[in-house]
């Protein structure tokens, strides 16, 4: 049995508890524990994967737990590992030269900036672009953590919404037949207004800050002569992965390979040495004096590889439960994105999708609910396109609620640290996101999803 074969239905609730107890040490041990998560948050992550594997080897037996572990490993970690690598790389390799000055107008305009981006050459790129700037800009003032907490909102998650190269969702949505244009064409409404409603919102809250605080403290940044791009050949080097993004969802060879019982296409071998490849070649390309500047650092992509190790690994009985739909121990949560006549709710669509990418892998959250809706491509883009929109709209811009609902959210929370930020741990960004981010998503609910 492959680990994409298991199935959900006769597995107990229980089976989640390593993933639980993943999010629960993410959220809680920083708090609790600062110095201990600190040195040791690779060896607790690796206690809560084996906390799932050997006893789902001793019930399933070896063979049904290994070849789970080789899904998770071959057909979604490393691709996603890979391919977050070379986008921290490469984005690291550019340095925007200038000693900005964060006025709340040049923080809102960088951050609208971003979320443009973020639809063209990822969340990920756009975030790692941007955010060393950011932060330089704002490095003589007081409080400025505030201004990552949006700029996670806009630029690592809501902007990424109208292409499939935006946000890995909307990517699988269209591998499944979706149109390239469809959610641009059909969710752009939606995002228009969150990205213009975030950036007025923060652009109110940054001006009280800086009008109260003013600058405080010596800018530790030397003035330079001018604005300047250094590194500018990274900017082929990222054309070159958005272009390999796209060129793996629309070639389809038919020579594939099977690696203890995964299937491993052509497509993605070729993506993923490419971009391996592209990550090389900016590590040889780029003057050192760059990343110096850029203050660039493998801490910040250490952190994200070992957590979301974890994570990809205990989330594989929690995706397989949701799966099995009515059959499976989230039968109640299926029940609720359903009418009594049969009928998809969109409301609970977005809904739904969104509070579990708030936690879960978006991507395979997607993919859960776009079946949950019946799977057909063409009638999800025309009869049941509210639906469709829904299931785009809350997988995206609801990654945002927490750290680890989009994978850029802890990288940019990792680079912010490292540089001496505060940022507001797990619950306190929640408390961020629940005030400002729910009462958006439910007005929203009211304008386009009833």
């Amino acid at each position: 049995m492959a680990a994409s074969e298991l199935s959900g239905a006769g597995l107990s609730a229980l089976w989640g508890v390593p993933f639980a107890g993943m999010l629960l040490s993410i959220a809680v041990m920083p708090l609790l524990a600062p110095a201990v998560w600190h040195h040791h948050y690779g060896k607790i992550t690796a206690g809560w994967a084996l906390a799932f594997l050997l006893p789902f080897a001793a019930q399933f037996g070896a063979g049904v737990a290994l070849h789970g572990f080789a899904h998770a490993l071959l057909a979604e970690y490393l691709p996603f590992i890979i391919l977050l690598t070379a986008l921290f790389t490469v984005a690291g390799g550019i340095y925007i030269r200038g000693n900005f000055h964060g006025s709340p107008g040049f923080n809102c305009g960088l951050m609208a900036l971003g979320a443009v981006l973020a639809s063209f050459m990822g969340t990920t790129g756009a975030s790692m672009l941007l955010i060393r700037p950011l932060i330089r800009a704002n490095d003589n003032r007081r409080h400025s953590a505030h201004v990552v907490v949006f700029f996670i909102f806009i630029v690592s998650n809501a902007g990424g919404s109208l292409t499939p190269l935006g946000d890995p969702p909307l990517f699988l949505g269209f591998l499944k037949g979706v149109d390239f244009f469809w959610t641009a064409a059909h969710i752009f409404p939606q995002t228009l207004a969150l990205v213009g409603a975030l950036l007025a919102i923060f652009y109110l809250i940054d001006r009280r800050y800086y009008a109260r605080e003013g600058v405080t403290r010596t800018d530790p940044t030397p003035d330079t002569p001018s604005f300047g791009i250094e590194g500018g050949a990274n900017a082929l080097l990222l054309l070159a992965i958005m272009g390999l993004v796209l060129l793996s969802g629309t070639w389809k060879p038919a020579l594939s390979f099977h690696l203890l019982g995964t299937e491993v296409g052509l497509a993605q071998l070729v993506r993923d040495a490419a971009l391996v490849a592209i990550t090389f070649i900016s590590l040889a390309i780029t003057p050192g004096s760059v990343r110096a500047s850029n203050q660039f650092s493998w801490a910040p992509m250490a952190e994200v590889a070992k957590l979301f190790a974890g994570i990809f690994l205990t989330i594989i009985p929690v995706l397989a439960m949701l799966k099995a739909g009515m059959d499976g121990a989230f039968a109640p949560i299926v029940a609720l994105v359903t009418s009594a006549d049969g009928q998809p709710i969109p409301s609970m669509y977005f809904w739904a999708s969104g509070a579990l990418s708030s936690f879960l892998d978006n991507a395979p959250t997607y993919l859960v609910f776009f079946n949950l809706a019946g799977g057909d491509p063409q009638v999800l883009m025309t009869s049941l396109a509210t639906v469709l929109a829904a299931v785009s709209a809350g997988s995206v811009f609801m990654g945002a609620n927490t750290y680890i609902g989009n994978a850029p959210n802890l990288m940019v929370k990792a680079i912010a640290e490292e540089r001496g930020l505060r940022m507001p741990s797990f619950f306190g960004y929640m408390a961020w996101s629940g005030a400002v981010l729910v009462p958006l998503f439910i007005l929203m609910t009211f304008i386009w999803f009833r």
